[in-house]
Formats: C-alpha cells, sequence, structure tokens
C-alpha cells in the first residue's frame, strides 16, 4: 500500500476546500449536499483529497475530505466515508490536465448553456476571455460539453473526446459542462481554478442572457 501524505497536509488541503465550497455555496452553486471540490496531494502516484459525499457543502471543515487514487478510489483504510460520486473524474482531469485543484458545481446558467448548445459554448470578444488565458477579440473560445452519465470512466473517455491541450499558440479551456449536471473547473493551483471557475461562469451567464 502507498503511503498516505501527511495529516498535516491532508488538514490544509480540507481547510482550503472547505473554504472555497463555503464562498460558491454562498454563490448557490453548491446547493444542499451538490458539488464536490478536489486538490492534488500528490503526483507519484496521484492522489487527491476530494469533499466528502453526502454534507452541507456550506458547512464543512478541514476533516471534510476523502482520500482518493487515480481511479477515483478511497485509499485510507481507517476511514470509511464515501468519496464524491464524481471522484474518479477530479483524477482523470488532474491526471490529463496537470492542474493541481479540480472544482465541480452546479451553477445554473451552465446547465442551461449545456442545454441549449449541446455541441459546446462558443464565446468571443469577451474582456474576461483574458481571465481564462484567452484574447479578448478575435479568437472563439468554445467551452466543451459532454452527456451526463453515473459511471465516471465513461465521462472520462467523453472528457478525452472534447478536451485540446495547450498548445504554444492556444491555451487550454481550463472548463467543462456536463449538461443536465453542472460544470467543472481547473488550474494549477486553488487560486486559479477559482479564477477559472468564476469567470466561465460569468461568460455562460452573459452567453445564456443575451442570446
Amino acid at each position: 500500500m502507498s503511503v498516505l501524505p501527511s495529516r498535516d497536509l491532508v488538514q490544509a488541503a480540507g481547510a482550503a476546500l472547505a473554504a472555497e465550497a463555503s464562498r460558491f455555496s454562498g454563490y448557490g452553486w453548491m446547493r444542499g449536499t451538490s458539488g464536490n471540490l478536489s486538490v492534488v496531494v500528490d503526483r507519484d502516484p496521484l492522489v487527491l483529497a476530494v469533499t466528502a459525499s453526502g454534507l452541507d457543502k456550506s458547512l464543512l471543515t478541514d476533516a471534510d475530505v476523502v482520500l482518493i487514487d487515480a481511479n477515483g478510489e478511497a485509499i485510507d483504510p481507517h476511514d470509511q466515508r464515501p468519496p464524491s460520486a464524481e471522484s474518479g473524474l477530479h483524477a482523470h482531469i488532474a491526471a490529463r490536465t496537470g492542474a493541481n485543484a479540480v472544482f465541480h458545481v452546479h451553477a445554473f446558467d451552465a446547465v442551461v448553456a449545456g442545454h441549449r448548445w449541446p455541441g459546446g459554448v462558443e464565446i468571443r470578444d469577451m474582456e474576461m476571455l483574458k481571465g481564462i488565458g484567452h484574447l479578448a477579440d478575435d479568437e472563439t473560445v468554445t467551452v466543451p460539453v459532454i452527456r451526463n452519465h453515473q459511471d465516471m470512466t465513461v465521462e472520462a473517455g467523453w472528457f478525452d473526446e472534447v478536451y485540446r491541450p495547450a498548445t504554444a499558440e492556444v491555451p487550454e479551456v481550463p472548463a467543462l459542462i456536463v449538461a443536465n449536471h453542472g460544470m467543472y473547473a481547473w488550474g494549477s493551483d486553488v487560486a486559479a481554478a477559482r479564477r477559472h471557475l468564476e469567470i466561465t461562469e460569468w461568460l455562460l451567464r452573459f452567453a445564456v442572457a443575451t442570446r
């Protein structure tokens, strides 16, 4: 069995995720027990701390995380709490993109956008695009959309079909809509994932309101 990350490292991850969950709950993006957030606490092998399932996300503490492996499976034999149902996709996104934080929320306008534009949401000529690493002018940015499925290995395969890694010319789009469900965003750290989530949600809200 792999050596588990230190208690202090896991507690720090839990504290960071609890603060973000409180923030997003205040926006109405994590109603009830919905949504889940994760951070990478080790890369070799891949280990993430992800919010535990079934908890009110506005009331999380630094203890309310579960450790998972690259397959989204819980790895601490002393912790019987189930990880989030979407843990497998969190782990896949972290591995595929190199992100160290992956956030999933149920922002309403993201769900509407995914329903309205199942082939992807095109956005261009918006100043806020700079916040996700793209140009404010003369570039069409597409936020990809995949179908919803209860099997995260299926969703991971669909993610791979729509994800475009960054190139020297074009940055990645660090966000994904899951139709009839919610949205994901990720980044190099907690602050970057938060920024990408908030900015992409704003852009989706604008698209829904104006088209």
